[in-house]
């Protein structure tokens, strides 16, 4: 189980609405720690209704240059905008040049993350108002949104270099 993280405390003013952010990994092996995942998506409660939301969040992320479909982009060698994941202390801190966001990882993301040097961005463009900010989605629920005809083509795909507090 996982839980969201709001980004957006005052999402009735933005179209966007309350954009959210869900970390998860697959399953890891006896050589392999997991892919850590990371999605942000919106709860569809923007000031204009989930449908403007769509577009409006379609809109952000072609104006960053981000394709929508399954063409994966690499943060890590593809500089067109400022994107940075700070992974430390079982908290991950995602700033992308319309949100920036903090959440909590569990031991096993954060391993992941740590091991691979990267984690596996989804920018959803669909909205998901059932998985709310502090309310726990269990596996099930997470695996049938992101695996919904259509999901995966409609949303951003990337990968983004993890970066460590130097001390």
């Amino acid at each position: 189980m996982t839980s969201s993280t709001a980004v957006f405390a005052d999402s009735r003013r933005s179209p966007l609405g309350t954009l959210t952010v869900i970390p998860w990994c697959s399953e890891p092996t006896a050589d392999d720690p997991g892919e850590p995942l990371l999605m942000v998506y919106s709860l569809g409660d923007g000031r204009d209704g989930p449908e403007a939301g769509q577009l409006a969040m379609r809109a952000q992320l072609e104006q960053l240059g981000l394709s929508i479909g399954t063409h994966l982009v690499d943060l890590g060698s593809d500089r067109r905008f400022d994107a940075s994941l700070l992974v430390e202390a079982e908290r991950a801190v995602l700033s992308l040049p319309f949100m920036r966001a903090q959440c909590p990882v569990p031991p096993e993301w954060q391993h992941a993350a740590h091991a691979k040097g990267q984690v596996y961005l989804i920018l959803a463009v669909r909205p998901w108002p059932q998985a709310v900010p502090g309310r726990a989605v269990p596996p099930e629920e997470l695996r049938a949104f992101v695996s919904d005809e259509g999901f995966l083509e409609g949303s951003a795909h990337c990968l983004i270099p993890v970066l460590r507090v130097r001390t």
